[in-house]
């Protein structure tokens, strides 16, 4: 399966989506697109819905961007997590601190 991850802007916030497998092999790139796109905008959403599998370097990128975005008094949510990125997150209870969405619409009104 072909992985990757596209940025495009929507207003203030800009929408970074996911897809495939996020492991080790290419978790830095995930890591590197969420940081850069924290020196464009203020909000960063990652839409999450087309990944059929992460590992615990995935959840550290995405938990990196998190950080960044607090310290930064920035805005950050996930986007519609596929089943196995919502299962991963519910087992490290991090469905409890990451702001997950399921579109940039409810993102934006929370």
């Amino acid at each position: 399966m072909s992985k990757g991850c596209e940025l495009h802007r929507d207003g203030d916030w800009a929408v970074l989506r996911v897809w495939g497998e996020v492991d080790l092999s290419w978790s830095q790139d995930v890591r590197r697109q969420v940081l850069d796109a924290f020196a464009k905008v203020r909000a960063l959403a990652v839409q999450l819905d087309a990944v059929s599998y992460i590992d615990s370097s995935g959840i550290a990128a995405l938990v990196e961007g998190f950080q960044h975005a607090r310290g930064k008094g920035g805005r950050f949510a996930l986007l519609a997590p596929s089943e196995p990125v919502r299962a991963v997150l519910e087992l490290a209870r991090l469905d409890r601190v990451f702001p997950i969405y399921a579109d940039l619409e409810a993102a934006r009104a929370a």
